[in-house]
């Protein structure tokens, strides 16, 4: 073994500099103290290390058996100006570069199409600082050290990747270490950055948009370029710009990149981003690369990510490197090697031995990490002790009176599984004026056992103080089996629904409604049921579930004298029962109802662990159909009615545009239906102020009026997020990173009307606050109206 360190001429450490055998793409990265290790078998080689902006170091070793220490000094580059012609223009010839880097760009992709290689991925996530309290629960991370500065994260993965000239791709975990989990799986899998694809797509979350490249086909119009001299690099010439973006406020990066002279080819990059460059999450995101000459192309040879930001009090920051090994630029894939599992972990890829780690780890641990999993590992043992859980359970599981009032509670006993959860009694007390104030209590209580098999009991408590009348139920979910899932569901008792199953407002926003503005919109009845429902996977992707229930159903009525504390408009409240606005009540009845219902989404990709398997992605829309049938005769039912459904959905990256979402139904009934209320074709309405879903809610939309037995309904909600496309060009606006969102809701009811909304609005104010301006246009100009809608994170 050959190893030691990396440093400049002034001793200053270069952290994840490379160590390569000269003539390959063998090699190792140092860690973030500059140290490095390389294990080779007997001979002579000679070694280069490199770092990004320093001249690279050649040194010729000879490898006997014992162990050779070979430290590096590199020197910051000297860059040549002269040689370089100034354009006629009195252009930058940077441009020149870049543009030739441009049109070579999508030959490179090609290059690159089919190839297999290993690669080492090691992330780890630190914090700074924390809050001692976080929403009002006390932080603690349960493992004895109450200083500031901790390390939070560490993973470490052995893959390997696979590449087709398809553009599928696989990655096999060979191994995978997570710091205190000895059974877990590391999910920090290769995640490389082609800075020659147009749009960069960096994780979940930063940037819907994603961000565009310094080397994208529009790149011209994004982005400043400064050239900043030449090197030559084992008689290659290469040219380093600095890139920096035209506008602010847009998803752009700033930094060096350095490029091949004549064949084009990124040599590496030193590229960041900034929150201001509409990044979500973190404040900053420096991204280092590094690429070697492999046969007549260049591939990857390190990768560095190093994330940090303040989020809710929590100043954290890190690194994920990745080290790529063994290319094999001519693979040969067995048929049907490649599938809809991208991710694939092996059984035994979370058992290596240390000793395993130790032979095969491409860059040292720092001493904090090897303190990390010596420290998590033995607290991890230590955590398997029957008298620790009984001890952390204790612990856990003092109550307080912050608990009861504010927060709720989770009584968990880790020996056995088990856990118990209970609602805060904020969220338990709401008012209506059929029940008065109402009490609604759900704890759950939960099971597991080693093979997958879980069981969730819940009681249903509710009881209306003014009306003196009590409904209790109960409901409990049985669910087994590894990659393909199975369970079955049962409750029964006697409960109070809404007419629109759907539940289109939340007894919380009704209470405040009939509270603070004299307007009962949630319409009620009281039933006596039984429910027993399943689903099983049939296939990946495709999903069916089945349901039986039975409803002994009955009206009620509002309370004499309602309770409101303010009445601005003079309102009435309204009837409890829908079909009074007619004339009608619904009378007391049964119904017993079977429900089967098929979920398909094709084109799934998926992560495949030893013992389960779920899907991360899809390019496909999600398909639903689903029929209902009406029942009458059985237990005294007297409905009879066939009902179908039919539904697509989707949510298409735009990219750089933005993203698109729709969601269109249709739905009937066959033949002449019997039906009540509860059974007829709902929209999801609002009259509130707050908005519901706005891919299936119609924001104006009075909740019964287009309640209907029609043979065909059909709803369509189309919504259009920008994502800080426009916005970001606006002076002054653009620097509050708001975003702004159309979109457009339709419903057609064959024989009776046509009602559309148009809206438009500004989202991510404050991050979680939501405004928009609705528009309503009915058939026949009647109910056109028009209003504010208001999304938070508390309704």
């Amino acid at each position: 073994m050959v190893s030691g360190y990396v440093k400049d001429s002034s001793g200053n450490i270069l952290p994840f500099s490379s160590v390569l055998v000269k003539g390959s793409t063998k090699g190792v990265s140092a860690n973030a103290r500059g140290f490095y290790q390389l294990n080779l078998e007997p001979g002579e080689y000679t070694l280069v290390s490199q770092y990004i902006g320093y001249t690279s170091e050649e040194k010729k070793i000879t490898i006997v058996k014992d162990n050779k220490v070979l430290d590096f000094v590199l020197s910051p580059l000297q860059y040549q100006l002269a040689q370089v012609e100034v354009s006629t223009k009195g252009e930058d010839p940077a441009y020149a570069i870049i543009r030739k880097a441009i049109a070579a760009r999508k030959q490179h992709l090609k290059e690159l199409n089919s190839y297999q290689c290993e690669v080492y991925v090691k992330g780890q996530m630190q914090l700074r600082k924390y809050p001692k309290r976080l929403f009002g629960q006390k932080v603690d991370f349960e493992d004895g050290d109450s200083s500031q500065r901790k390390m939070i994260y560490l993973s470490e993965s052995v893959t390997r990747l696979s590449v087709d000239s398809n553009g599928k791709s696989k990655v096999e975990v060979i191994s995978t270490k997570v710091s205190g989990q000895s059974s877990g799986f590391g999910f920090n899998t290769p995640q490389q950055i082609s800075f020659y694809n147009n749009n960069i797509q960096i994780g979940e979350g930063l940037n819907p948009r994603g961000f565009i490249s310094p080397l994208s086909g529009g790149a011209l119009s994004y982005y400043r370029y400064r050239f900043e001299g030449t090197f030559f690099e084992n008689g290659i010439e290469i040219n380093r710009i600095k890139v920096t973006p035209r506008r602010e406020y847009e998803p752009l990066f700033n930094g060096y990149i350095t490029i091949t002279e004549g064949d084009w080819y990124i040599h590496s990059a030193d590229l960041y981003l900034l929150k201001k460059q509409q990044m979500q999450l973190l404040d900053t995101l420096r991204i280092t690369q590094q690429f070697v000459p492999a046969r007549s192309t260049w591939v990857i040879k390190n990768q560095v990510l190093y994330p940090s930001g303040k989020l809710l009090g929590f100043d954290f920051f890190g690194n994920f490197l990745e080290v790529y090994d063994q290319f094999n630029l001519t693979p040969r894939f067995e048929k049907k090697f490649f599938n809809n599992t991208v991710i694939k972990f092996y059984d035994s890829s979370n058992k290596k031995s240390a000793a395993y780690w130790d032979s095969i780890r491409p860059v040292p641990l720092l001493v904090e990490e090897l303190k990390d999993y010596s420290k998590k590992d033995s607290l991890e043992q230590v955590k398997k002790q029957p008298a620790y859980l009984d001890s952390i359970d204790k612990k856990r599981n003092r109550f307080t009176v912050g608990n009861l009032l504010l927060t709720g509670k989770t009584f968990s006993r880790q020996k056995t599984k088990e856990s118990l959860n209970i609602d805060p009694l904020l969220k338990s007390f709401d008012y209506n004026t059929v029940e008065g104030l109402v009490f609604k209590y759900s704890p759950s209580y939960s099971k597991a056992w080693e093979n997958k098999k879980r069981l969730f009991i819940s009681p249903n408590i509710r009881y209306g103080f003014d009306n003196q009348h009590a409904n209790l139920g109960v409901s409990a979910t049985y669910s087994w089996g590894g990659k393909e899932r199975r369970n079955i569901s049962f409750s029964g008792g006697r409960g109070v629904y809404q007419f629109n199953p759907q539940n289109p407002i939340e007894e919380r926003i009704n209470s405040l409604a009939t509270l603070l503005y004299h307007a009962n919109h949630m319409k009620i009845y009281e039933a006596g049921y039984f429910t027993v429902s399943s689903g099983i996977r049939l296939k990946e992707g495709l999903n069916l579930s089945g349901s039986f229930r039975f409803q002994d159903r009955t009206s009620l009525q509002n309370l004499a004298n309602p309770v409101s504390w303010n009445n601005p408009k003079n309102r009435e409240f309204t009837p409890n029962d829908p079909d009074a606005l007619t004339g009608a009540t619904m009378p007391a009845h049964q119904a017993a109802t079977l429900r089967a219902s098929l979920v398909w989404r094709p084109g799934g990709k998926y992560i495949e662990l030893p013992d389960a398997r779920f899907v991360i992605d899809s390019k496909a829309p999600t398909f639903s159909a689903s029929i209902t049938q009406g029942i009458r005769g059985l237990l005294g039912s007297d409905v009879s009615y066939t009902k179908w459904q039919l539904g697509i959905a989707e949510e298409l990256n735009l990219k750089i545009g933005g993203t698109l979402t729709y969601n269109i139904s249709a739905a009937g009934f066959l033949g002449n239906p019997t039906t009540y209320l509860p059974d007829r074709i709902h929209i999801a309405g609002n009259q509130t102020i707050f908005a519901g879903s706005f891919n299936s809610t119609f924001q104006l939309a009075p909740y019964y009026q287009f309640s209907n037995q029609s043979k065909l309904n059909v709803e369509a909600h189309l919504e259009y997020k920008l994502n800080g496309l426009i916005t970001n060009k606006i002076p002054g606006f653009k620097k509050l990173n708001w975003f702004l969102v159309t979109g457009f809701n339709g419903l057609h009811v064959q024989g009776q009307t046509n009602y559309a909304e148009g809206y438009l609005g500004l989202e991510n104010i404050l991050k979680v606050f939501r405004f928009t301006y609705v528009k309503s246009f009915q058939q026949g100009g009647l109910g056109n109206t028009s209003g504010i809608r208001i999304s938070t994170p508390l309704f």
